[in-house]
């Protein structure tokens, strides 16, 4: 089989339109729509995502829902070791083979595993510094948070998602976009946005557009509160995104004199929106209200 890319034999070849659908077509799979499944049929789309990645010479690399192994070829095409999760026993039991194919040098720096990238753990992932990943758009959102919470071995990472999501993943306090994921992210890292994604790019092309979103690890806020707290509390804050923070807060903490109490000790405006906290703020209510279960 001849591949579309250019590269010298004796590293990776990519896979092209024609490569993919092959595969795709000697596997008898079809992407699913269940499954979030947009296969990427771009050589230069995965050169991109690698080197927006930024990762450093070698370093071990988690990819979550592989496929047919485009973007898998062009991280050990650029010497990175890669555990790859998917959770498709068909594209994982094919992927050995693709890879001994089509990076026959680099195929002992491969791992694939067959599980749901929402229950996998350290046991099974190992201790990887970097996830980059062409994220199922169904659950893009909860897989990155999973991903950050059981492997605090990862530092930063790249993933492609729905742009709609990219936005809202990166947005800050105050924005339209702001909400329930921007506010988790910011506790485990810093997330930018880091460039659109055209939809010709993939096999089938899907009817979203799509962006890449950057993440940089960092600790989280100072709290006495635990993450499973803080996170009660961003979901009281904007159950009712149109009321000020001190209503929407009314059924994590019913004791109106002890929610006051609350406000005054964190010097936070409970006449504010939700959406107008950061997870600094979001931290020091849960903080201040510890010992308070949620309803």
């Amino acid at each position: 089989m001849t591949s579309s890319d250019s590269s010298t034999s004796a590293g990776p070849r990519l896979l092209g339109p024609a490569e993919v659908r092959s595969l795709a077509a000697a596997l008898g799979v079809r992407p699913t729509k269940q499954r979030g499944q947009n296969f990427v049929i771009d050589p230069n789309t995965v050169r991109r995502i690698v080197r927006a990645a930024e990762l450093s010479d070698g370093e071990t690399v988690l990819e979550v829902g592989p496929g047919l192994g485009s973007l898998t070829l062009a991280l050990l095409a650029e010497g990175h070791p890669v555990t790859a999760v998917e959770i498709d026993p068909v594209l994982a039991s094919a992927l050995p083979s693709t890879i001994a194919t089509y990076a026959p040098h680099q195929a002992g720096d491969f791992t694939v595993i067959e599980a749901d990238a929402m229950t996998v753990g350290p046991e099974q992932i190992g201790s990887p510094t970097a996830c980059v990943a062409n994220l199922p758009y169904n659950v893009a959102v909860p897989v990155l948070l999973h991903l950050l919470e059981v492997s605090p071995s990862l530092r930063h990472g790249l993933v492609m998602v729905q742009s709609e999501v990219a936005d809202r993943l990166a947005a800050p306090p105050g924005s339209r976009t702001y909400g329930v994921p921007s506010a988790k992210a910011a506790w485990y890292a810093e997330v930018r946005r880091a460039g659109p994604v055209g939809r010709n790019v993939f096999w089938p092309a899907p009817n979203v557009d799509s962006g890449l979103v950057a993440f940089e690890r960092r600790e989280p806020p100072a709290t006495s509160a635990s993450r499973e707290e803080v996170f009660a509390v961003i979901e009281a804050a904007f159950s009712q995104r149109r009321k000020t923070v001190r209503s929407a807060l009314a059924r994590w903490m019913p004791d109106r004199e002890r929610l006051d109490e609350v406000f005054r000790v964190t010097g936070i405006d409970p006449g504010l929106r939700g959406e107008m906290l950061g997870i600094t703020e979001f931290a020091a209510l849960a903080g201040a209200g510890r010992g308070q279960s949620p309803v």
